[in-house]
């Protein structure tokens, strides 16, 4: 009987180590704020590519891949999701070393209610009325932002949105964690190897040249993105939805307090005023799918 609360206890550990983990990523990347985010981004593929290869050649998990590049459906999909999936890199990198970590983490905050709204959209998913007040809310507290602050959120809505068709695109053609992960950076590699000799090339590559840290940070950067996606898909499979739902406001909100204590990035009252609004619209989403989980685990029960 102890086995399902130790699975879960295990759960939880593994799913709150990936979202500490991606809430430290600013850390990562400052330090190489030197380093083009196009450079860094086609780093982090070619690193991730090998890190991921290392793992299947050690697992001798191959067989998926050869019928993975059979499926033509599976490949377009997978293109699609790799390219989406760079691109979300790339703009969350730009945003880190362009300090603008407060506005990165906003992006993240929203993700999960636009997920919500996609799903409503392109699923069929019926949208409770609890959902749409807190939708409501979260657009308020973005026009909040862009009415005071004199511009669009763009940095935000471009991560939640980037990260949002993601997964939707990766629901329709499902794959492990570790082989997702595989095939977007396998897919995306020869265009990044393209680049980084094309900057070698020219003269302005930043490998080799900016000293051994830089270098070390770059060559980590595979490991750095492989790691918390596997303590995220282990953590997943043991926990519940509702938890995980709740635990994944920890990156964000970790990046949240790098960006205004330890990069002082501006966070005023009118900047607090729209976070307070998508906080509350997050409470009222969150509480709202807890209570269902609640009910239905009291019902399962009777």
């Amino acid at each position: 009987m102890s086995s399902a609360p130790n699975e879960t206890g295990k759960g939880v550990l593994y799913a709150t180590g990936a979202f500490f983990i991606w809430g430290l990523f600013p850390l990562y990347w400052k330090p190489l704020h030197a380093v083009p985010a196009l450079q860094i981004l086609c780093h982090r593929i070619v690193w991730s590519a090998l890190f991921v290869a290392i793992l299947l050649l050690v697992q001798r998990n191959w067989r998926w891949l050869g019928t993975s590049l059979r499926d033509g459906a599976r490949l377009r999909v997978f293109a699609l999701s790799s390219l989406l999936l760079s691109f979300n890199w790339l703009i969350y990198i730009w945003a880190v070393n362009e300090n603008r970590v407060v506005e990165a983490s906003l992006g993240y905050f929203i993700n999960p209610l636009v997920n919500v709204l996609l799903g409503r959209l392109f699923l069929g998913e019926r949208l409770t009325r609890t959902q749409g007040v807190a939708i409501g809310l979260a657009t308020l507290g973005v026009a909040w932002l862009t009415l005071s602050v004199g511009t669009l959120p763009w940095v935000a809505l471009s991560l939640a949105a980037t990260f949002g068709v993601y997964g939707l695109l990766r629901k329709k053609a499902p794959l492990p964690s570790l082989e997702g992960l595989a095939l977007e950076t396998f897919l995306m590699l020869p265009l990044a190897l393209a680049a980084l000799l094309w900057f070698a090339v020219r003269g302005d590559g930043a490998f080799g040249q900016l000293g051994l840290a830089t270098d070390a940070l770059l060559m980590g950067a595979g490991v750095v993105t492989a790691i918390p996606l596997l303590l995220f898909a282990s953590g997943a499979r043991r926990l519940k939805l509702a938890t995980v739902g709740l635990i994944q406001y920890l990156g964000p909100t970790i990046q949240l307090l790098l960006g205004v204590w330890l990069y002082h990035e501006p966070f005023g009252s009118s900047r607090a005023v729209g976070f307070g609004l998508i906080w509350a619209a997050l409470a009222l989403y969150s509480g709202h799918g807890l209570l269902g989980y609640l009910k239905a685990r009291r019902a399962a029960a009777a």
